[in-house]
C-alpha cells in the first residue's frame, strides 16, 4: 500500500511538473510572440518614430533582440541558484520577474508622450525580461525531465516545448480579441494583451507552488553533492557541451523566430494578405505544433534523441526554400499549408530538443549548462533572425536569401548535434563523472 501511494504521488507530481513547465514556457514565448506581432503594427511607429517605416521596423526588432541578448545574464544568475537552491524556488522567481516586466510593457507611455524616455524604458524592460527568461527555459525543462522516468523522459520533457506554438495561439487570439473589443486603432489595442499576461502568471504561480522539488536535486542535497560555483564549473568542465547545445539549437531557433516575428510583417505588408487571415493560419499552425512536440518527444524515446533531432533538422533543411515559395503564391490554401507544415517540422526538432540538451549535463550542473546553451543560442541564432530576415528582404527584394539563411542554420545545427553524446538511456540519478561502482548503488529518480 505504501509503494502504491508513493507511485500515485510520483505520478501526480510528474503531471503537475509537466503542466507547470508548459505554462512557464508558454508565458515566456507569449510575451516574445506578442511583442514581435505588435512591433510591425504598433510599437515601431509609437516608440521608434521615423519617416522611413523600414527604419522603425528595424529599430523595433532591435529592441526585441535586447531580450535575447540579456538571456545569458539570466542563465548565469538563475542557473547558479537553480543548481544550488533548487529548481522549484528558482522557477518561481523567474516567473514573477518575467510576468511583472511583461505587464509593465502594457502600461508604458509612448514616444509622443514622454519622448526619448519611452524607448529607453521599453529597452530596459526587455532586458529585464530577457534576464528572467534566461533562467526559465532550462528550469522548466528540468522540472519535467527530472520528475519523468527513464523510458519516457523525451515525452515528458517535450511538454515545456509546447510553449512556443501555444504562445502563437494565445498571442494571435489575444491581439485579435483586443482589436475586436476596442478597435485596432485604439490606445488599448496592443496594451490589453500584455496586461492579460498577469492572468497567465497567477495560474502559473499557483501550479508551480504545488510542485515538489525534483528527485534528482533532492538526492544531490541528501548526498551533499551541491556544486559551490556551478556556472564556473560547467564552463570549465563542459564548455564543449555548452557550445554544442548552443549551435545545435540554430536549426530550430532561426526558422521559429522568423515565423513568430517576421512572418506577419511579410505576409501583410508585402504579400497584402489580410492580417486576420494570417492570424487564423498561425492559430491553426500553433495547434499543430502543440500536438507535434509530445509526438516527436515520444519518438525520441524510441529511436534516441540524436537521431530524432537530426531527422528534424534534415526536414527543415529541405523545407526552408519551398516554405517561402508556397507563401509567394498568395494562394490562401498553399499559405495555410506552408505555415502548418513549418510548425510540424519545427516540432520534429523541438520535441526531442529539451531532453537532448538537458541530458548533456550531469545533475549538479544541469540547470546552469542547459540554460547557458539555450541562452547563447538566443544570441547567435534567435535574436538576430528577424533583423537579418528584414535586412535580406530589403537588400535583395526577395525571400529566397532568407530561405538560404535558414538552410545555413540547419547545417550549423546538424554538425553540432552530431557532436553531442546520446544519453537518452542515462540514469539521471548518477553523476556522469562518478565511478561505475558508485553509480550502481544509487537509485534512479523514477524509483526515488
Amino acid at each position: 500500500m505504501i509503494g502504491l501511494n508513493a507511485e500515485v504521488l510520483n505520478r501526480r507530481q510528474l503531471v503537475r511538473a509537466a503542466i507547470a513547465s508548459s505554462i512557464g514556457t508558454t508565458i515566456e514565448w507569449y510575451d516574445t510572440v506578442l511583442y514581435a506581432l505588435v512591433v510591425g503594427l504598433y510599437l515601431g511607429r509609437l516608440f521608434f518614430p521615423s519617416r522611413d517605416p523600414f527604419v522603425s521596423g528595424l529599430e523595433g526588432f532591435g529592441s526585441l533582440f535586447v531580450s535575447f541578448l540579456s538571456r545569458p545574464v539570466g542563465s548565469i544568475i538563475f542557473g547558479h541558484f537553480g543548481d544550488r537552491v533548487g529548481r522549484k524556488a528558482t522557477l518561481i522567481a523567474t516567473l514573477l520577474l518575467a510576468g511583472i516586466c511583461s505587464f509593465l510593457v502594457g502600461l508604458l507611455p509612448t514616444y509622443a508622450q514622454i519622448g526619448i524616455w519611452a524607448p529607453v524604458f521599453l529597452v530596459v524592460l526587455r532586458a529585464l525580461l530577457g534576464i528572467a527568461l534566461g533562467g526559465e527555459w532550462g528550469g522548466s525543462v528540468l522540472l519535467a525531465l527530472e520528475w519523468g522516468n527513464r523510458a519516457r523522459r523525451g515525452f515528458w520533457s517535450s511538454w515545456p516545448q509546447i510553449g512556443l506554438p501555444a504562445a502563437f495561439v494565445l498571442g494571435f487570439a489575444a491581439l485579435r480579441i483586443s482589436a475586436l473589443i476596442v478597435g485596432p486603432q485604439s490606445y488599448w489595442a496592443w496594451r490589453l494583451p500584455f496586461l492579460f499576461g498577469i492572468v497567465l502568471i497567477l495560474v502559473g504561480l499557483y501550479v508551480r507552488l504545488g510542485v515538489l522539488e525534483t528527485p534528482t536535486f533532492a538526492q544531490l542535497l541528501e548526498r551533499r553533492r551541491i556544486e559551490r560555483r556551478p556556472v564556473l564549473s560547467v564552463l570549465r568542465r563542459n564548455w564543449g557541451e555548452v557550445l554544442q547545445t548552443c549551435f545545435a539549437q540554430s536549426s530550430w531557433f532561426v526558422p521559429n523566430v522568423i515565423s513568430a516575428t517576421f512572418l506577419l510583417t511579410y505576409t501583410t505588408q508585402f504579400l497584402h494578405i489580410p492580417a486576420a487571415t494570417v492570424g487564423v493560419f498561425e492559430l491553426i499552425g500553433g495547434l499543430v505544433g502543440v500536438v507535434a512536440n509530445p509526438v516527436f518527444g515520444f519518438f525520441s524515446d524510441v529511436v534516441g534523441r540524436k537521431l530524432a533531432y537530426m531527422l528534424g533538422i534534415a526536414a527543415m533543411f529541405v523545407y526552408s526554400v519551398p516554405f517561402w515559395l508556397m507563401l509567394n503564391t498568395r494562394n490562401l490554401v498553399l499559405v495555410l499549408v506552408a505555415i502548418v507544415l513549418l510548425q510540424a517540422v519545427v516540432g520534429m526538432m523541438t520535441g526531442p530538443l529539451a531532453a537532448f540538451t538537458a541530458e548533456a549535463f550531469t545533475g549538479r550542473l544541469r540547470y546552469s549548462g542547459a540554460s547557458l546553451g539555450a541562452s547563447l543560442a538566443a544570441i547567435t541564432a534567435g535574436g538576430p533572425a528577424p533583423t537579418i530576415a528584414l535586412s535580406l528582404l530589403h537588400a535583395y527584394h526577395s525571400v529566397l536569401p532568407i530561405g538560404l539563411y535558414m538552410m545555413l542554420a540547419c547545417v550549423v545545427g546538424f554538425i553540432a548535434a552530431a557532436l553531442l553524446r546520446e544519453r537518452s538511456k542515462q540514469d539521471l540519478a548518477v553523476e556522469y563523472d562518478e565511478a561505475p561502482a558508485q553509480a550502481g548503488s544509487v537509485a534512479s529518480p523514477a524509483r526515488a
